[in-house]
């Protein structure tokens, strides 16, 4: 189910691998188009977002990959569980992902889906992937400052 954090937003998933997976260098807030199933859906927390990413197309950015779970009391007016979603940005915000992504090799993933005054919103960084040695080297120093804390 959804949980309140501190900021009064009500959380629906989380990507906790995204951390760990990627360098985050950059946090955004985007609206997400949603059909009426999906939204009902998201109210009792059927969605998880393990395998997506946003992709920007003709100055649009989209939500790729991101599985919102069908809604069991829609019967035929259903959604499908990963199609692509839009998401709403202003402009010149996309215009500028956009040059980063094609500029420096960046990428751009989903952290949360939320709650915020109703409307359903994503929370997407720009992201550098890690190799399997900087993960390595993370988890070493994450260990390092924990037995100098204690």
């Amino acid at each position: 189910m959804a949980r309140k954090d501190e900021k009064g937003h009500k959380t629906v998933c989380s990507n906790r691998r995204a951390r760990h997976d990627y360098e985050i260098l950059d946090v955004f807030e985007a609206g997400l188009v949603l059909q009426g199933s999906e939204v009902k859906s998201l109210r009792e927390g059927g969605a998880h977002l393990t395998d997506a990413y946003a992709e920007v197309r003709n100055g649009e950015l989209f939500l790729i990959g991101a599985h919102i779970a069908e809604y069991r009391q829609a019967s035929y007016l259903n959604h499908p569980p990963r199609r692509v979603r839009k998401m709403l940005m202003h402009a010149r915000e996309i215009f500028r992902l956009e040059a980063k992504i094609k500029e420096k090799g960046l990428t751009l993933i989903p952290l949360s889906i939320y709650f915020k005054q109703g409307r359903a919103k994503v929370e997407i960084a720009l992201a550098r992937g890690r190799r399997a040695y900087d993960k390595r080297d993370q988890i070493r120093k994450r260990d390092q400052a924990r037995v100098v804390e204690d």
